[in-house]
């Protein structure tokens, strides 16, 4: 009897044992992906889902991946119409007299709005970036409070910026979770594309002053797929990569701090990446910017606006795993009124598994939402009363 107890006993520890393994085999794999850093995150750039991470939130100086919140600054000005790519840019001393990796601006020198977005996201000039900021803002010290009113808007718990070039200075942090978040809101923006997958470009063509841009990101060279996004490197920050590639129609976004060297880093990003893309595929249900409801808006002028997706909404699935283990709804947010700032949050395009809620891509309105006028409001009532529905 105790024999046949003893070996009823063995099969079931064994059977349980084996689904076990297979997890932390899975789990043992993933902690030792990446080495040699003081942070990582790897990030499905659509959901917004972390595929990994190692001490996301610790803050660390993000040198010159801080251009990351410059650049999205800089294209949310260009989306609203406030500056344009061929604005040309009168440079400051103040701007003029950034150290670090520059393109050599002097005060007073004029260059278009586009070839100073081509010097920070090619070349990562310092200088180019503080002519921007003062250009958009007024000064530094009006850019770096949008800065950080921008990381409080997108939720950034770890981040504080001090100026918008990255040089080092006192209380300027972010981490590698927040730097993820601030890429995946720039790509909204795909034009920045258009820059940072560029090698190498010229400024101040046809003129004695030819100035040959060549990009701080090599894995451009070494990583297909990859378009960007921003590199960055002090002394106390060490080596660090904010990267994004595109494979199969999945854009990812991995992150790196604190790297020994530049090529420890690029290896580090590149086994992120290899980990995406061998492990998760994506589904797109519905393209960024399509609409997908008519809300009500009390007080409004139309009184119902469209309301579109702020990101491509899309499945993400474990390779092998089954879409149709997952459905998708609409919420939209109750008692909405005018007025509204166009790119507001009015409701959800949400996948679920089951009960579990796996992503939510938020819906917004593209336009602001004028309150209405008193004869507005009153012409909208008779026509109620006139339609039966008073």
């Amino acid at each position: 009897m105790k024999a046949i107890l003893s070996v009823s006993l063995s099969i079931l520890i064994a059977l349980f044992s084996l689904p076990m393994t297979t997890v932390h085999a899975e789990e043992k794999q993933a902690k030792s992906l990446v080495e040699d850093v003081k942070s990582a995150v790897l990030m499905e750039k659509d959901t917004g889902k972390v595929l990994y991470s190692i001490h996301p939130n610790k803050e660390l100086p993000p040198a010159s991946m801080t251009k990351i919140m410059t650049l999205l600054l800089i294209f949310q000005a260009l989306d609203r119409n406030e500056i344009a790519l061929t604005d040309k840019v009168s440079v400051s001393e103040h701007a003029a007299s950034m150290g670090g990796t520059q393109i050599f601006l002097e005060p007073g020198e004029e260059m278009t709005v586009e070839d100073l977005i081509k010097a920070i996201a090619i070349g990562s000039a310092n200088d180019a970036s503080m002519a921007l900021a003062e250009y958009i803002a007024g000064s530094e010290e009006a850019f770096v409070k949008r800065m950080n009113d921008e990381a409080k808007k997108l939720g950034l718990k770890h981040t504080h910026f001090s100026n918008p070039t990255g040089l080092p200075t006192e209380n300027h942090y972010s981490s590698a979770h927040d730097m993820a978040v601030m890429a995946k809101a720039l790509l909204r923006y795909p034009d920045v594309l258009k820059y940072t997958s560029l090698y190498e470009d010229y400024l101040r063509e046809n003129t004695d002053n030819k100035f040959w841009l060549v990009n701080t990101n090599k894995m451009l060279k070494t990583y297909p797929g990859v378009d960007g996004l921003k590199t960055g490197y002090t002394q106390e920050a060490k080596y660090c990569l904010t990267a994004t590639a595109k494979k199969n129609d999945m854009r990812v976004i991995a992150v790196v701090m604190g790297a020994p060297s530049a090529k420890e880093r690029n290896k580090q990003v590149a086994k992120l990446l290899n980990y995406a893309f061998a492990n998760y595929k994506t589904k797109k249900l519905v393209n960024q910017g399509q609409a997908v409801a008519i809300v009500p808006v009390n007080k409004s002028e139309k009184g119902r606006v469209p309301a579109v997706t702020e990101d491509n909404a899309v499945l993400l699935l474990r390779k092998g795993e089954n879409a149709k283990d997952y459905h998708t709804k609409i919420e939209i947010k109750k008692n909405l009124a005018a007025p509204m700032e166009a790119g507001t949050v009015v409701g959800y395009y949400i996948v679920k598994k089951g009960q579990q809620t796996v992503s939510k891509t938020p819906l917004i309105v593209t336009r602001d939402i004028k309150k209405a006028t008193w004869w507005q409001l009153f012409k909208r009532q008779i026509g109620k009363m006139t339609n039966g529905s008073w």
